[in-house]
């Protein structure tokens, strides 16, 4: 009777990811005339389209260990443990288990080379996983570093999700004047009680004058050119979409680790690209 139970219980819990993925909604494409121009559906099964997606890999050593924010996960290619399509969805899974000197697996994927773009619309729809140690994002950086190493050459935070805050999701701006090193950073957060329950779009509008966030279609930030040059608005270069759990690290981990809640997933309805 318990196996029987716990059949139909995971039999549920299939159908409701199944639904929750394979329902579609559209996302508008904004206030200006603006075609899809880059997308991932997810409509297959396995390993993530390599057409589309590549990985970053490792723990960040020897130049940047931690992945420079004393992360405790190790980063795999390739792996269906940490990152795979099923049910309509993307699924980005970080464990607790031991890779080298560290204690958890996580993947980081990347359009680099496959995906870059200067100005646009980019638009993730995703569920976010929870709990003490959780860091998801879904952001960007420059694909050629035109204006020099981080944070000169700019990075865009669409959307940063830590689970000690589990109400609040971020986005955020950093450049060589604007950043958190220095607490300049340009950053603006959202308050919503069911960002590891349910499916929100996460997303940016980008010009030559400006980044625009949103959440569900509702604008929350801006971050406007000043036209002072690349140390305020290096933005004018191809940068390309990260989808990453971390966990841990100086942010992430703030409060600690709780080592009872993996494995934990952030899922992916689709990503969605449109230009001028």
């Amino acid at each position: 009777m318990v196996r029987y139970i716990l059949h139909i219980i995971l039999s549920f819990s299939a159908l409701l990811l199944v639904s929750a993925c394979a329902s579609r909604k559209p996302a508008a494409p904004g206030q200006h005339n603006m075609q899809l121009v880059w997308s991932d559906e997810f409509n297959y099964s396995g390993l993530p389209d390599t057409a589309k997606w590549g990985y970053d890999t490792g723990d960040g050593c020897p130049n940047l260990c931690g992945w420079g924010n004393n992360e405790l996960q190790h980063y795999h290619a390739g792996r269906t443990e940490n990152a795979r399509v099923e049910n309509g969805c993307l699924v980005i899974e970080a464990r607790r288990e031991k890779t080298g000197t560290r204690e958890y697996s996580s993947a980081r994927m990347v359009s680099r080379h496959k995906g870059d773009w200067t100005y646009g619309r980019i638009v993730v729809r995703a569920k976010l996983p929870q709990g003490l140690g959780v860091w998801p994002a879904i952001w960007m950086l420059p694909t050629d570093w035109s204006y020099g190493g981080w944070p000169e050459s700019g990075e865009i935070d669409i959307m940063e999700y830590v689970g000690h805050m589990p109400d609040s999701i971020f986005g955020s701006i950093h450049t060589k004047r604007f950043n958190h090193v220095q607490r300049t950073q340009v950053t603006k957060g959202v308050f919503n009680t069911t960002l590891s329950s349910a499916f929100h779009d996460y997303s940016i509008e980008w010009d030559a004058e400006k980044i625009d966030f949103f959440f569900d279609g509702q604008q929350y930030q801006t971050f406007q050119n000043r036209h002072e040059g690349p140390d305020a608005w290096p933005f004018d270069r191809d940068f390309h979409l990260i989808l990453n759990i971390a966990v841990g690290g100086n942010w992430g981990g703030q409060k600690g680790v709780d080592t009872s809640i993996w494995p934990q997933r952030m899922l992916i309805d689709y990503v969605r690209v449109y230009r001028k």
